[in-house]
């Protein structure tokens, strides 16, 4: 059995998708198996995974299910002790794995490792601004505002799993945030602070892109968390102040556009969650 299941959730990402798979081929440690999900594609992926049979584990989602539900397929039929999560229009450098490995390996306390990246937008190499700075150990409270460990950079150990639960997958958005935010409570994490994973945006097919009001899934996510997770009393403030925040701003945008049922709606959630403070 490898040591690790590396996992690719794919849909209708042609254009990337070989430079994805090629860059885990190229990884300088071996003891992985790599699995793509396809996730209902109607492009070119069966004929580009196709070449790398002898290479890679296809599974095959028969409709379109959300990166959730892809992820969590790979998951779900793999064994090994390690998990590592590959977006199909991100790359690794050579010796990601091997980085990582080699840390867990000299600390066996460690159940969730994760990396720097690079960032290409539109073709252009940027920045991260201030807010996006890594962070390591009990690190949930800074993640209540945005992710800080980017899918692509993860290695998780299978048992974390067992703890957390996997991806939700009724959300169609901000399911990383929400994972994350379920282990971060239960799991201090380790950053190897080192750039070893290209991360591409600004392409229309990101879910951040197409999908407007993401803090809708925020909101629903906290929901959850606060109501089902076990939290220090000072997360748990953190978390219900963080929900509220949020409310507020939908709250704003909804005014905007004149709907008035779910400015009603968030201005319930945040009166239920006012008198938890």
């Amino acid at each position: 059995m490898p040591e690790i299941t590396v996992i690719i959730p794919t849909y209708n990402r042609e254009n990337w998708l070989p430079d994805t798979i090629e860059s885990v081929l190229a990884q300088t440690y071996l003891d992985y198996e790599l699995v793509v999900v396809n996730d209902g594609s109607t492009d070119n992926t069966p004929e580009i995974l196709s070449r790398y049979q002898s290479a890679i584990n296809t599974i095959t989602l028969p409709h379109n299910q959300g990166v959730s539900a892809a992820r969590n397929a790979g998951i779900q039929q793999s064994h090994s002790k390690w998990v590592a999560f590959l977006d199909s229009d991100d790359r690794w450098l050579p010796d990601k794995l091997e980085k990582q490995m080699l840390r867990v390996h000299q600390n066996s306390a460690i159940k969730v490792n994760f990396t720097d990246e690079v960032w290409i937008r539109n073709g252009k190499r940027v920045n991260p601004k201030k807010k996006h700075q890594k962070q390591e150990g009990w690190i949930f409270q800074p993640s209540l505002s945005l992710c800080l460990m980017a899918p692509s950079t993860i290695l998780i150990r299978r048992d974390v799993f067992e703890v957390t639960g996997i991806f939700d997958e009724l959300l169609p958005a901000c399911e990383d945030y929400d994972l994350w935010l379920k282990i971060t409570a239960q799991f201090p994490v380790h950053l190897l602070d080192e750039k070893l994973m290209v991360r591409h945006g600004g392409h229309s097919d990101q879910l951040s892109s197409r999908d407007w009001g993401n803090d809708r899934y925020r909101v629903r996510s906290l929901q959850n968390i606060i109501k089902t997770i076990p939290l220090s009393a000072e997360d748990r403030q953190a978390a219900i102040i963080k929900l509220i925040q949020k409310c507020l701003i939908l709250i704003q945008g909804f005014q905007k556009r004149k709907k008035d049922t779910d400015v009603s709606y968030y201005q319930q959630i945040i009166t239920e969650h006012q008198v938890l403070l």
